[in-house]
């Protein structure tokens, strides 16, 4: 389970350069620029009112960024593989977006309806090993699995779950799964992965182009509400 994400406001210098400070302090601190709202207030209405100003918003997979308008794109790839931690946390207590707010909740829905999907037009359905134990967080000797399928040529697939934005590090996790696979499951079947998010970083985008067999995914969370009437 991830630990909740912190909210950064960042302010790119001309040198192309970048600070990172953590949202509600930078609040407190320029009540000029800040959005007209206690800045005490949650993370997720806070980061709402920046976005109706104006700013922009990135979510990394540890943080959510704070931009202030025309910051170019090259601040946030900058910023995606670093492993930024600030001494104040910044508590999102009640966040909620429309992603699943923990990856096991993706790994349920994905699962659970796993023979409903495909991949290159071909069906999936979960692993089952000889002793009975099925592919959802399957052990091995590198780290679980989050999903462990085959397909309808009973090639492997294997699953990497990230619950927001994904950088390119996720490559190199999903390579150690399929190495492992390759090595003492597959006997010379063909091992694919997979690697679904909320957002795909531009760098992981281009780092797949030399990793063979290896597939992007983005998810949607659709909600709605229909109106139920009483019974005449």
């Amino acid at each position: 389970m991830q630990p909740p994400k912190k909210y950064f406001v960042v302010l790119v210098e001309l040198d192309g350069g970048h600070t990172l400070y953590p949202m509600k302090e930078w609040c407190r601190q320029n009540p000029n620029e800040a959005p007209p709202i206690d800045p005490n207030t949650n993370s997720q209405q806070l980061r709402r009112a920046f976005t109706r100003m104006g700013w922009v918003t990135e979510d990394t997979e540890t943080q959510v960024l704070v931009l202030h308008p025309g910051t170019p794109k090259t601040a946030i790839q900058a910023i995606e593989d670093e492993d930024l931690t600030l001494g104040n946390e910044d508590t999102p207590d009640s966040d909620r977006e429309t992603v699943f707010e923990l990856e096991w909740q993706l790994r349920d829905f994905i699962s659970h309806n796993i023979e409903s999907l495909k991949l290159e037009d071909k069906s999936l359905r979960l692993y089952v090993d000889p002793v009975g134990r099925d592919g959802v967080e399957y052990p091995t000797d590198v780290g679980p699995i989050d999903i462990l399928a085959l397909d309808s040529d009973d090639a492997f697939v294997i699953f990497e779950l990230k619950r927001g934005r994904v950088a390119d590090r996720a490559i190199g996790q999903i390579s150690r799964y399929m190495g492992w696979i390759k090595k003492n499951l597959a006997h010379g079947k063909m091992v694919k992965g997979v690697i679904v998010a909320k957002s795909i970083s531009s760098n992981l985008r281009h780092a797949i182009v030399a990793v063979p067999n290896v597939s992007l995914f983005e998810y949607e969370v659709a909600f709605s509400l229909n109106q139920i009437f009483e019974a005449d």
